[in-house]
């Protein structure tokens, strides 16, 4: 088959490498910057690079946060349009967490890679180990014994939770579900109620918020003390008031793509079952 791998980060990088290896051409564009292996080649254009081709990767997330293709390791702002013209109908397309104007734009939509469930599995399990190791790059002292809230109670946390509570850290999961409370009580968490966290912020070094919308905002961060580190692992725009925490001495902090840079290997794997999946879904 013939892959064109367009834009990304670390994860496409690697993720062409894998296609490569596999016996596959692999064609690449926007990626002029990148460390990519030898025989992927390298093309001027959208056009020369998605002509012909079976299927194309694009990033995760599809765009930045100008609007423009995400494509760190271009000097150059690419247009999502130029792209989406340069793909022919007949090509298999994947990208991450595209909204609805993006998808317009492509005559056949991308099929998101988080489809498949396995990918998102393994996407959590690189964001909590990557929250992990930002945790310990900004806290100054152990986290064994301090006290953790984390908001929302998606797979990010499901990952992330246990294996705070491993280092020794007393953790407790907030979320707006009595359902999913319910369940990481009984696995030993406390639990908080993300509508109403009064009291559950109190004390707590480190929160890391995982859920869309504000969810932080300067009536809760207030609760915090002073030097406490906040991460936020949420889509753009998150879910902090940065400019409150900065406000109140709070070290809030925002870490987008966590798999791409902690473990791009891994999530280029991810992605490549993720493609080859929806490829075999296709074929039934």
């Amino acid at each position: 088959m013939i892959f064109a791998v367009c834009g990304g980060d670390g994860r496409l990088v690697r993720l062409a490498g894998l296609l490569l290896a596999d016996g596959h051409a692999v064609r690449a564009w926007a990626l002029e910057d990148a460390p990519l292996a030898e025989g992927v080649r390298l093309c001027e254009s959208a056009a020369e690079c998605c002509a012909g081709a079976d299927c194309a990767a694009l990033p995760m997330p599809l765009l930045d946060s100008s609007g423009f293709l995400n494509a760190p390791y271009s000097a150059k702002k690419r247009c999502l349009t130029e792209l989406a013209e340069a793909v022919g109908p007949g090509t298999r397309v994947f990208a991450g967490g595209a909204n609805a104007a993006a998808r317009a734009e492509f005559s056949r939509p991308p099929r998101d890679y988080a489809a498949s469930e396995a990918f998102r599995a393994l996407n959590s399990l690189a964001t909590a180990e990557g929250a992990i190791a930002v945790l310990l790059r900004e806290s100054e002292e152990t986290l064994c014994g301090k006290r953790a809230v984390i908001t929302g109670a998606g797979r990010i946390t499901g990952a992330l939770a246990p294996r705070l509570a491993a280092l020794g850290l007393r953790v407790t999961v907030a979320s707006r579900s009595p359902a999913k409370r319910a369940w990481y009580a009984a696995l030993g968490f406390d639990t908080a109620d993300t509508a109403s966290l009064s009291g559950a912020l109190v004390g707590a070094e480190i929160v890391v918020n995982t859920a869309p919308g504000l969810v932080l905002g300067a009536a809760r961060l207030v609760e915090l003390p002073a030097g406490a580190i906040v991460l936020d692992l949420a889509s753009a725009p998150g879910g902090v008031d940065f400019d409150a925490a900065r406000a109140f001495g709070i070290h809030a902090l925002t870490a987008p793509g966590l798999p791409g840079k902690c473990a791009p290997l891994t999530a280029a794997k991810a992605l490549r079952d993720a493609i080859y999946s929806g490829l075999e879904d296709e074929k039934l």
